[in-house]
């Protein structure tokens, strides 16, 4: 099989691909670990007060505008 020469590009690119999935766990485990935290030191949540009955409120309704009724066009004279 031998050693297996690559050329620097390639050699980057694995060291690319690399660091970026080692990031990527590294990410997700501290994501997982203060979701665990957090759950291990949740505290019991105070129930909330009971619901009391909803209010409404009487709105009225919008009324339509009235038509307005146009008369004759009136002549307007340029002095």
């Amino acid at each position: 099989m031998g050693s297996m020469n690559l050329s620097v590009q390639w050699q980057g690119f694995w060291f690319l691909l690399l660091i970026l999935l080692v990031c990527a766990a590294l990410v997700h485990l501290m994501r997982l670990a203060l979701l665990g935290y957090r759950a291990l030191t949740r505290r019991a949540r105070p129930k909330p007060p009971p619901k009391e009955d909803p209010v409404y409120f009487l709105v009225e309704r919008k009324k339509k505008r009235a038509k307005t009724e146009y008369g004759a066009p009136k002549q307007i004279s340029f002095k």
